[in-house]
């Protein structure tokens, strides 16, 4: 057994103190003042600022042109070199606000699976532009870009400001990936598509506001985005592929618009915030597992044109109160579409004259089947207490007041009226 003497745990002590103090005198040491540097020349970002002090700076605005050499050195700067490995740079702010990315200089990045190194492009932030530099708080990017390529962002856990500039048109696939700093975000008019995972895993979003333009939600586009609470996606989204949502267990409200025609599996799975929700009318089919553990659902509507509902669709949404299909036709329905769900408490709403259709289908593991005329009056409200839940049209889409022509109304006490809208 090793003998440790007085002596020796002192000076073990005094060296622990020592280093202890070398780093807090390293801390110290820190530049916090922003640190303007001007580039007549891109490439050049290196022989501006001494070995010595690099490490040491945390605010750097760039003026000028920069290319592959100098986004070398500010990764550097900036914790990370171009093979992902840790560097002491210490970086926190950057402002590339007066900055211009050109073609050339030296790659930037090494991609080592596949072999690929990557150089900059003209007025693009490139891929893997910043991956991994966790270190960076504040982002201001160049008014110029037009681009923002894949894994950009990836793994920028500590970005919680970033503003995007006009003129962007494309966002990559896993672009902000894991940025869980990220609280809010606007993206600019020009973005058609949400790629693959683009948001997935910024658990910290609350606030993002989608263009106009958008037309499609990639795979698993939000996933794992737990801190969004409500969404509102743009009018011309026709699609929402497959895991888009999956795991966004605060989302309580999201509004879908008649043009998606189509919703991939899972892409809603463990959404167990949301409270209500209206599909679209041109919906047809709904995967397997799309709502699956939905578990604060406690009422939605299946409009008139569905023909299908997938395996696990709707298990485990527990909270379920009530349903209202507008299919008069019995849509095919996968196996334990309801599994979990509480078939005593949940009211299944179907259209006159089908009962004995959804009674004998799967639709029947609900023991509570109302038949209800959509184009007719249902029930009377009788009550001066009742108040409106929900409105919806002859086709099962939801209104967000009243609308012109005939309105189907539901009340707090269960009751159901058709109302004409002048």
């Amino acid at each position: 057994m090793r003998n440790f003497t007085f002596k020796g745990l002192l000076l073990t002590a005094v060296f622990m103190l020592l280093g202890c103090l070398s780093i807090q005198a390293a801390n110290d040491d820190l530049i916090t003042k922003q640190i303007t540097i001007k580039l007549d020349k891109a490439g050049t970002l290196p022989t501006k600022i001494a070995v010595s002090r690099k490490n040491l700076i945390t605010n750097l605005k760039i003026v000028g042109e920069i290319n592959g050499t100098d986004w070398n050195m500010i990764r550097e700067m900036a914790g990370r070199n171009y093979q992902e490995s840790s560097t002491e740079g210490n970086l926190s702010v950057l402002d590339l606000s007066e900055a211009k990315i050109v073609a050339g200089g030296d790659y930037y990045y090494y991609d080592n699976l596949f072999n690929n190194k990557v150089y900059t492009s003209n007025d693009e932030i490139g891929e893997y532009a910043f991956a991994y530099c966790s270190g960076l708080t504040s982002l201001t990017l160049p008014v110029g870009i037009t681009s923002i390529g894949e894994f950009a962002f990836s793994g920028c856990s500590g970005l919680t400001s970033l503003t995007l500039p006009a003129g962007i048109t494309s966002i990559g696939e896993y672009a902000f990936y894991g940025c869980s700093g990220l609280t809010s975000l606007t993206l600019p008019a020009g973005i058609t598509e949400i790629g693959e995972s683009t948001f997935s895993d910024c658990s910290g979003l609350t606030s993002l506001t989608l263009p106009d333009g958008i037309t499609s939600i990639g795979i698993s586009a939000f996933k794992g985005c737990s801190g969004l609470t409500s969404l509102t996606l743009p009018a011309g989204i026709t699609s929402i592929d497959k895991y888009a949502f999956l795991d966004c267990s605060g989302l309580t409200s999201l509004t879908l618009h008649d043009g998606i025609t189509s919703i991939g599996s899972r892409a809603f799975y463990g959404c167990s915030g949301l409270t209500s929700l209206t599909l679209p009318a041109g919906i047809t089919s709904i995967g397997d597992d799309t709502f699956y553990g939905c578990s604060g659902l406690t009422s939605f509507t299946l409009p008139a044109g569905i023909t299908s509902i997938g395996e696990f669709a709707f298990s485990y949404c527990s909270g379920l109160t009530s349903i209202y299909v507008y299919a008069e036709k019995v849509p095919r329905i996968g196996r334990y579409a309801f599994e979990g769900c509480a078939s005593r408490k949940c009211t299944l709403y179907v259209p006159k004259g089908t009962y004995d259709n959804y009674r004998l289908s799967e639709f029947g593991y609900f023991e509570n089947i109302v038949e209800f005329d959509p184009t007719g009056i249902d029930k009377t409200t009788t009550s001066t207490d009742v108040e409106e839940v929900s409105r919806y049209s002859l086709n099962g889409q939801r209104l967000v007041g009243p609308t012109k022509g005939l309105n189907i109304v539901k009340y707090s006490d269960g009751s159901v009226k058709k109302v004409a809208v002048e």
